[in-house]
């Protein structure tokens, strides 16, 4: 048994193991990864270079050299390149395979992550057909939780924005107070309501129970403060590698397809960091819930005896 992973933890525990795992283990879990991605993002610099896109270097107009660059990422300034409506429809296809085919990916890694956690031994094949055995589940309780969020969003939103207008009618100032208190509130509110249902994702996996928010609700009972500042911490992790790869080479190559290659390897290897911080996040939510770290002590001691 490994207890990295059974263990109970505290929001440094997961961070550290987080990235222990992710080191340990990156061939593996960056490669699942990059079964799903890799061929999307080959179609995607295929698609890039016919509309002539250049690989190496695409700057744009302007005097000076940073102008150039800044202007090879507005598609408005390509005034020699007329719109390609099926190039267009290709990148959007391309977008929605992306959506379809990465939870299964990140479900690939958490069943990996579930075998390291036993001390069980497994290829990328049988991780694979494990992952695709549920991807409709996956896929419906994704789009469920999905709508779920986008009605968080919206009507907290929609319901600020009138609020707002009418109170502007009496006092502008007023109405610019209760607006931002309210998006605040909002937003936290929302945070936490994501949170609680977030680990559907986890019970569809490895629980094979779906849609999986009941669970989710209840494995995060009393925990969901400290999920939520682990999730912030790992997205501004994350965020702040994306940010600066993307800052250092946009400057040299422009939005070039060797650029967008890059950026796209790079964000396949912070979605396996986020894929193993939601994985430990979970096995810690069962250990706590389930008692998973003493069932599996007892399954141990009864194979000895």
């Amino acid at each position: 048994m490994n207890t990295e992973v059974t263990t109970s933890k505290a929001i440094g525990e997961i961070l550290d193991q987080t990235f222990r795992l992710s080191k340990n283990h990156f061939k593996h879990l960056f490669l699942i990864m990059l079964i799903f991605g890799g061929p999307l993002y080959i179609i995607q610099a295929i698609v890039q270079l016919a509309t002539g896109t250049s690989f190496f270097r695409q700057v744009g107009g302007g005097d000076a050299w940073y102008e150039q660059i800044i202007s090879s990422f507005d598609e408005s300034t390509y005034i020699e390149t007329p719109t390609n409506l099926g190039a267009d429809l290709g990148l959007i296809l391309i977008g929605l395979l992306t959506i379809i085919f990465l939870p299964v990916a990140q479900a690939g890694i958490m069943i990996a992550i579930n075998h390291i956690r036993k001390n069980e031994q497994y290829t990328i094949g049988q991780v694979l057909k494990h992952a695709f055995s549920r991807f409709w589940p996956i896929l419906g309780s994704s789009i469920l939780f999905g709508l779920i969020v986008f009605g968080l969003v919206i009507v907290p939103l929609i319901a600020i924005g009138i609020g707002s207008f009418i109170i502007s009618a009496i006092n502008p100032i007023l109405a610019v107070l209760i607006g931002i208190l309210l998006f605040i509130g909002g937003a936290v509110g929302i945070g936490f309501l994501v949170t609680r249902w977030s680990f559907y994702f986890g019970s569809v996996v490895l629980d094979r129970e779906s849609p999986g928010l009941s669970r989710s609700w209840k494995l995060t009972t009393g925990r969901t403060w400290k999920l939520m500042a682990v999730y912030i911490i790992i997205y501004l992790i994350i965020s702040s590698i994306g940010v600066a790869v993307e800052l250092t080479l946009g400057m040299a190559l422009g939005n070039s397809v060797l650029f967008t290659i890059i950026v796209n390897l790079v964000s396949l290897f912070t979605s396996v960091i986020f894929a193993v911080g939601y994985t430990v996040m979970y096995l810690d939510l069962k250990t706590r819930h389930d008692g998973d770290d003493l069932k599996d002590l007892i399954e141990e001691y009864n194979d000895v005896k």
